[in-house]
């Protein structure tokens, strides 16, 4: 979580989003920089909400708006899916050695969902509060010039990124059926994604989403 107070923006930094990289970029200009534990820097808006809001509008009187950035939701299961198959998680229960794509997000549709496929939601981590907090600028992953273009603007900067936290390159692709189920049983996710406007706006204040932990 990156906090540009004197521009009354905070950045959510919802995983396996490339938000490691902006955090590196930024760090030097930013007010604040949450990188642990992992449960506060990747804190959801729901965390947001409950314990960062009061603290700026109580001590600080302000009002701060949110950004986030969602990435299309089976490329989003696919980096986990290879983030977790990286060597130094082989044996360890979330790994994902040995299990293929289709198996993998056939798992996380289930309930339970079995560990290793336990990677929550992004609609979940954006959804709005019922007091009417919500993610103010939402941006596609797969669209990083308009993210850009915003923060060099609103926070006056030349960004220079570099690639962090990278999972393993392969290629992935689902079996139409199984692609079809996800569509249908991620419906939020899907419709959340695709809510976001050409302009990086959160055109649509978000539906609720399935809780997967």
């Amino acid at each position: 979580m990156l906090v540009f107070f004197r521009e009354r923006l905070v950045f959510l930094a919802v995983p396996k989003t490339g938000t490691t990289a902006y955090q590196r970029a930024l760090a030097g200009r930013a007010d604040m920089v949450i990188t642990d534990p992992p449960e506060l820097k990747h804190a959801p808006l729901y965390r947001y909400n409950r314990f960062f809001r009061p603290m700026f509008q109580k001590v600080c009187n302000a009002e701060m708006e949110t950004l986030a950035v969602m990435r299309e939701p089976i490329s989003w299961l696919g980096s986990w899916y290879r983030y977790r198959r990286r060597p130094f998680m082989k044996g360890q229960p979330n790994a994902t050695h040995g299990v293929s794509f289709d198996e993998f997000v056939r798992a996380y549709l289930e309930t339970p969902t079995p560990g290793f496929a336990n990677v929550g939601s992004q609609a979940r981590f954006l959804e709005p509060r019922p007091n009417g907090t919500a993610i103010t600028h939402l941006f596609r992953y797969e669209e990083p010039h308009r993210l850009d273009a915003f923060l060099e603007e609103r926070l006056g900067v030349t960004l220079a990124l570099t690639r962090e936290n990278v999972s393993p390159v392969m290629e992935l692709a689902l079996s139409p059926e199984l692609a079809r189920a996800c569509r249908r049983h991620c419906a939020p996710e899907f419709e959340l994604y695709e809510s976001i406007s050409a302009g990086g706006l959160n055109s649509t204040a978000g539906a609720p989403s399935r809780s997967t932990g």
